[in-house]
């Protein structure tokens, strides 16, 4: 992968893996924010413990290791206490991340419109106060100046506020569409590299089971057929949601006005309501100049598309 690129952001700092000691059979997840971090990390776990009685918090058996609301010593010691197979989460792209034979790097793609829809409700969902508090206990504020502008205000036009991020005005991080596009791109380079898997969102909702059981044969995990479709049903929408308190990011710092609202609709195609056929075509060209035709295919329709897109449909 070559020199380490780093990302940062408030929440954010892929410097914080450097001296981090990864293990010969570590997983690290790695997708852009609200893809199915979350629902990836829950697969890994079923896989990992076989069972969907968790010992811990999800977000205690799979911290976000570079995001700063925690010391980072106090993170590498919880890993380093782990004695389960390990998966870590992040949103640092590949070329962010340390590069390890040993380690299996899993990204999740996810149509980037339903991405900034459920981005919306991520944001009105936390409680910023908690946030800043926890940053500041973490790492401090002195490095704000060093983080650049702030976006501009949203704007109170939903379709505004999707151009705002569809074509942000500098580069704002892993959340906008160039963001989003970028993370993935650093992935599709490396898909069929041995130790790089990936996942999207469309398809895990089309077939759990069958996605469940091609990320056990990527992860060398033995488990039979009828035990992925016994614990399966563990990973879906309804069934997360109604175990948030267990299963949604960062409860134990109590980051959520509402646990439950984490898992929002986990459906897709609401975009369909938001933008007509001028602001469909709009968006295909800017999609054409950020990622390559198939890169664009997979990241809107998954493998189950028939690897073309051409923005308007589907």
């Amino acid at each position: 992968m070559g020199e380490r690129k780093r990302y940062r952001s408030f929440v954010m700092d892929s410097a914080r893996w450097d001296g981090f000691e990864l293990r010969d059979d570590d997983i690290i997840i790695s997708t852009p924010s609200k893809c199915g971090t979350t629902w990836t990390q829950m697969l890994c776990a079923l896989l990992v413990f076989q069972t969907d009685a968790l010992p811990q918090p999800l977000t205690e058996l799979s911290p976000w290791l570079d995001m700063q609301l925690r010391p980072r010593d106090v993170v590498f010691d919880h890993l380093a206490a782990q004695t389960h197979r390990r998966f870590i989460k992040t949103h640092t792209p590949l070329d962010g991340l340390p590069e390890d034979d040993r380690v299996t790097y899993v990204c999740v793609g996810r149509d980037p419109r339903d991405v900034s829809l459920s981005w919306e409700n991520h944001l009105a969902n936390i409680d910023m106060d908690t946030l800043v508090s926890e940053r500041a206990a973490a790492v401090g504020l002195d490095d704000l100046d060093e983080l650049g502008p702030p976006m501009a205000p949203p704007s109170d036009d939903p379709v505004e506020r999707f151009w705002q991020w569809a074509e942000p005005d500098g580069d704002h991080g892993h959340e906008t569409l160039p963001g989003i596009l970028r993370h993935l791109r650093t992935f599709w380079g490396r898909r069929d590299a041995d130790n790089v898997v990936l996942l999207h969102y469309g398809d895990l909702s089309a077939d759990l089971p069958a996605e469940m059981r091609r990320l056990a044969d990527a992860l060398s995990i033995e488990i039979s057929d009828s035990k992925i479709e016994e614990l399966a049903p563990a990973a879906g929408f309804a069934r997360m949601r109604a175990r948030a308190s267990e299963l949604a990011p960062v409860v134990t710092q109590r980051l959520w006005r509402d646990d439950g609202a984490f898992f929002n609709k986990g459906t897709s195609g609401q975009w369909r309501e938001l933008l007509g056929e001028d602001d469909l075509r709009r968006y295909a060209g800017s999609v054409s100049a950020l990622a390559s035709p198939d890169l664009a295919a997979w990241a809107h329709t998954g493998r189950a598309g028939d690897g073309s897109w051409d923005g308007l449909g589907s």
